[in-house]
């Protein structure tokens, strides 16, 4: 038996949200637009220009680095038996395992973001700590001797019974 045989649930989400990307690709926009409005036609950009030194690196930073960053930031969910593997990539170098023998008790949950955890990604609000990036559902797990953890998901239903099943299971 393989280890890819032993996961029980397996799931990568990356930022969906329409109005976050428009952020983002606006803000890198802008600074193309200075790029070519100064750098390539020789005009000036504002009021107090920076050099075109200073503004090439920017919009590289900017305008290539901070889209290609959000693209890439993933958070992926694993279920083996008897442990859940969170990894918020590139915040996590290794997964979060969570072994389940630790869960008090665990529920499907559809929750507010904002309101309850004050946004996606790693998030610690008044009702514990969250690791989302898109949407209202998830998985709530209650720990004997911690505050609760919230795991959003694409696929709530399959994580619950995933969960349900590894729990019964010997950790691999």
């Amino acid at each position: 038996m393989t280890a890819e045989q032993h996961i029980l649930f397996r799931e990568k989400q990356h930022f969906t949200q329409v109005w976050l990307w428009a952020v983002i690709l606006g803000v890198a926009l802008l600074f193309w637009v200075g790029f070519v409005y100064q750098v390539l036609l020789g005009e000036t950009f504002g009021n107090r220009p920076v050099p075109d030194v200073m503004l090439t690196i920017i919009t590289i930073v900017i305008g290539i680095g901070l889209p290609y960053f959000f693209y890439h930031i993933s958070l992926r969910t694993e279920v083996w038996p008897g442990e859940l593997q969170v990894r918020f990539y590139p915040f996590h170098r290794r997964p979060v395992k969570i072994p389940l023998h630790l869960v008090r008790d665990f529920e499907r949950k559809t929750y507010n973001p904002i309101q309850d955890y004050g946004g996606w990604g790693i998030r610690w609000g008044v009702k514990g700590k969250a690791y989302n990036m898109s949407g209202t559902e998830g998985v709530l797990l209650y720990f004997y001797n911690h505050p609760a953890l919230l795991i959003g998901s694409q696929e709530p239903d399959a994580l619950f019974e995933a969960i349900r099943a590894a729990r019964s299971m010997k950790q691999v």
